[in-house]
């Protein structure tokens, strides 16, 4: 029994002499805190970037299938068909390298920049589907009520069709942006330093890769558990502001 409790105790002694050099050993603790404050910025700024371009591809769609006959937007639809087919077709630590090394190859973009570009078209492809669905779920009497009104199809569409649509779908783009989160794990391949990143360096320094990788994992797994809370809070409202 003695021996049992002296290997505990050793190994108890051996998970605090390695926590202390992973993390507080020349504050390097501070490799994750910088890391994750970069993987939170990539992944707002490229939630708002893929709203805004998921939400005029979806418009762009939409409007071309109510007017096939149109050149202009035959020509845009084609676009879009295209980038929505190139970014779902190919995978996210690719589209990121081609961004940072053949695309945007000035030294004066910062990385995080040219990361934030790279994830936020990467999720415009995503959300565009999830707002064109959301906005063919409205009936389609909202649109001719609104032309009853005196409204044009321009403002019948932003003042009654989106805001509907957005509360339908505002679940499907919370839960893109908990999956973009997990995604920029990736954007260490172009040199900068995310989450991930910050463990790995750690690791580096100190060769001990279990304690760095595990205490980054269950940060990425608290970050998804509370915005997850978050999101099923939001249904649970979403659904009863239907009922009302």
């Amino acid at each position: 029994m003695n021996g049992l409790i002296n290997q505990i105790n050793a190994f108890i002694e051996i998970v605090k002499d390695q926590f202390t050099r992973c993390f507080i050993d020349e504050n390097r603790y501070m490799y994750l805190v910088e890391g994750l404050g970069n993987t939170l910025i990539i992944t707002l700024a490229a939630v708002v970037i893929g709203i805004l371009l998921g939400s005029l591809t979806a418009l762009v769609r939409i409007t071309y299938a109510a007017n096939p006959n149109k050149t202009v937007l035959k020509v845009l639809n084609a676009i879009c068909g295209l980038y929505l087919t190139i970014v779902r077709g190919t995978p996210m630590v690719v589209q990121l390298l081609i961004m940072y090394f053949v695309i945007i190859t000035s030294p004066l973009v910062p990385p995080l920049v040219v990361a934030i570009l790279a994830f936020g078209i990467n999720s415009g492809a995503y959300v565009a589907e999830v707002v064109r669905s959301g906005i063919q779920s409205v009936d389609r009497g909202q649109m001719e009520a609104g032309r009853s009104l005196g409204l044009n199809g321009r403002t019948t569409m932003l003042r009654i069709i989106l805001p509907q649509a957005f509360k339908n779908v505002a679940p499907a783009i919370f839960n893109e942006f908990i999956v973009l989160l997990k995604e920029t794990s990736v954007a260490g391949y172009v040199g900068i330093q995310d989450l991930t990143k910050g463990g790995d360096i750690i690791r580096s320094i100190t060769y001990i890769p279990y304690m760095p990788f595990l205490v980054v994992a269950a940060v990425y797994l608290v970050m998804v558990i509370g915005l997850t809370t978050i999101l099923r809070r939001l249904e649970r409202r979403l659904a009863r502001s239907d009922k009302r």
